[in-house]
């Protein structure tokens, strides 16, 4: 059976504001997380990231469910919400995915070394698996 006892899947029993954000985020998606998005889809076809993914009361930059992994891109502000990040960190650990974070400058200025770390990060998280 998909989804719950009532049949209704995860997606099914978002708010209809969630997409509706969904959406706009990736509508205003900045250049840094462009930049990324288009360097994802043509390193790692085959993991499917998605952007902008509602996961619990958080919107994930970019994730893979195939390989468990989350992509965060932080800009200037995040300086400031270092404890909100740890806070969303753990949530989503908790949630089985593995978190990892970039600066906006990290992205402009090193994009290969950004989606390389990605690859890396992936290989260590799939090591033992098919």
């Amino acid at each position: 059976m998909r989804g719950n006892a009532e049949g209704l899947t995860k997606r099914q029993l978002l708010p209809a504001t969630t997409v509706t954000r969904s959406r706009e985020l990736r509508q205003n998606a900045g250049e840094p997380e462009r930049r990324l998005w288009r360097a994802l889809r043509e390193s790692s076809p085959i993991l499917k990231f998605r952007r902008q993914v509602p996961i619990g009361p958080y919107h994930a930059d970019f994730c893979s469910h195939a390989a468990r992994l989350i992509v965060e891109i932080d800009g200037d502000d995040h300086a400031v919400k270092s404890e909100s990040d740890a806070a969303r960190t753990r949530f989503l650990k908790h949630e089985g995915y593995d978190v990892i974070r970039f600066a906006n400058a990290d992205v402009m200025t090193n994009l290969d070394g950004v989606v390389a770390a990605i690859g890396v990060r992936i290989a260590h998280r799939q090591k033992g698996r098919p």
